[in-house]
């Protein structure tokens, strides 16, 4: 990991100490600052300071505790690590639970310091860079709401929206299948005069052809067998709005003539009706492939595709657009957590690598639900939370993979009991407790047995 900007705020009392413990960290590269006291260094600490403390818990004035505690109230993502006594070790534990990154006893050596250091920077390098993207997402693009990415084809697609939405132009949306274009043509919709009155969806690929003509033109009473009431259609539902019509090449060819007449005249008939019904709708929509090919093919009217594509938006799919891919998860992981109610997990430099080399063949849709899985805590190979198998994880990575699953049996075979626990395991109950918080396990108290 690169310290780049990066900082260590060290907080001793004791000179020699702290110039001996400034020196190792410097020595591993950080960039550290000493202080003498919490009070020193409570004047730098910010919620966006771009680092973390280590602090001696015994300190003249204020101790490591009361700094935690500002902390945890002005900087709660600040990773704050305890330095401790042999006789400090419960008081470290509370601590953690109370929000501590991690505790380290004296004394302790050099590199158990520059290690525990390391991980909490490479903690607060994931936080800071997630809080990054996500102000980037938050104020990306005040004219497109909802339409996320940074790829040269997103910029056209939102320039295209913003020119074309105040306008009543007929829009077509090429992509594939979970491409986002729904989402385009409410934005179509959102921006526009019209964005007061009703925005109607119809997939034209999922309605059987005999239903077809009924859904979209409604029908008077007796009109055919089962027909006992009026039913108002698509079409005249979504007057004054906009009429959004997805997989459009599969519209049945007879349909094709009766809607191309509506765009022109802008009169329906209901079926069983003679009486005109005079409908205003802005129609958006969107098809797989090529339109042309379809005509050539004889399956879609030339005269009815001049209609719908007045104006063309283009949505590559996510493999031809990968800047796209990491923004895009990160606002469906945020969205998902608000669903959910759970609280939107750091991804990790591995993860993002997984998340861009995938070729996501169902698009954005696929993008969003592997978010909604990731939120949720299920296993899925797209994030990579299981693809860091053991054909792609190094020695390290499988053995600390072992080494949480033994320590978890363990704390569940003695009922979360720290000391029989590390007696079981053979451990010291500093390092159980250090392991236990690196690997978020859970703990009990000697009092709580």
């Amino acid at each position: 990991m690169s310290n780049s900007g990066l900082q260590v705020i060290y907080i001793e009392d004791d000179e020699l100490v702290r110039r001996a413990s400034v020196q190792s960290l410097q020595l591993a590269g950080f960039d550290v600052t000493g202080h003498a006291s919490a009070e020193s260094a409570a004047r730098v600490i910010r919620a966006d300071f771009p680092g973390v403390i280590v602090s001696d818990i015994r300190l003249p004035g204020a101790s490591g505790l009361d700094l935690l505690a500002q902390c945890q109230e002005r900087a709660p993502d600040v990773p704050v690590i305890l330095v401790t006594g042999h006789g400090d070790i419960s008081m470290a534990v509370q601590a953690m639970r109370d929000g501590a990154y991690d505790f380290i006893e004296k004394p302790f050596a050099s590199e158990r310091l520059i290690e525990t250091v390391r991980r909490a920077l490479e903690r607060r390098k994931l936080v800071l860079e997630n809080l990054a993207l996500r102000r980037e997402l938050a104020g990306q693009d005040t004219l497109t709401p909802g339409i996320i990415g940074r790829s040269p084809a997103i910029e056209q697609v939102r320039r295209l929206i913003a020119n074309v939405a105040p306008t009543d132009a007929s829009v077509l949306i090429n992509g594939d299948t979970g491409a986002g274009k729904e989402l385009i043509a409410r934005s179509l919709h959102d921006l526009s005069p019209r964005r007061d009155k009703p925005f109607i969806a119809v997939n034209c690929g999922a309605l059987p052809e005999p239903m077809f003509e009924s859904e979209m033109f409604g029908y008077e009473p007796g009109a055919f067998t089962g027909a006992a009431r009026r039913r108002i259609g698509k079409l005249e539902h979504a007057s004054g709005g906009t009429l959004f019509l997805d997989e459009v090449e599969s519209m049945p060819l007879a349909l094709q003539v009766k809607l191309l007449r509506v765009l022109q005249d802008g009169v329906l008939e209901r079926l069983g009706s003679n009486q005109p019904v005079r409908v205003n709708c802005r129609v958006v929509a969107a098809a797989k492939g090529e339109m042309t090919d379809h005509v050539a093919a004889g399956t879609f009217r030339r005269d009815l595709l001049y209609r719908l594509n007045v104006v063309t938006i283009a949505l590559p799919p996510l493999s031809e657009r990968r800047e796209d891919i990491l923004p895009l998860f990160e606002h469906f992981l945020l969205g998902a957590a608000v669903r959910y109610q759970r609280p939107a997990p750091i991804l990790t430099d591995r993860q993002r690598t997984s998340l861009m080399q995938r070729e996501w063949p169902g698009n954005v849709r696929e993008l969003r639900n592997a978010a909604d899985r990731f939120v949720l805590g299920v296993a899925d190979e797209t994030v990579g939370s299981s693809a860091d198998d053991a054909t792609t994880q190094s020695l390290k990575e499988r053995v600390e993979q072992f080494e949480r699953t033994v320590i978890a049996e363990a704390l569940e075979q003695t009922g979360g009991v720290v000391s029989m626990a590390a007696d079981r395991l053979q451990l010291g109950k500093a390092t159980l407790y250090e392991k236990i918080k690196r690997y978020g396990l859970t703990a009990r108290g000697e009092n709580e047995r």
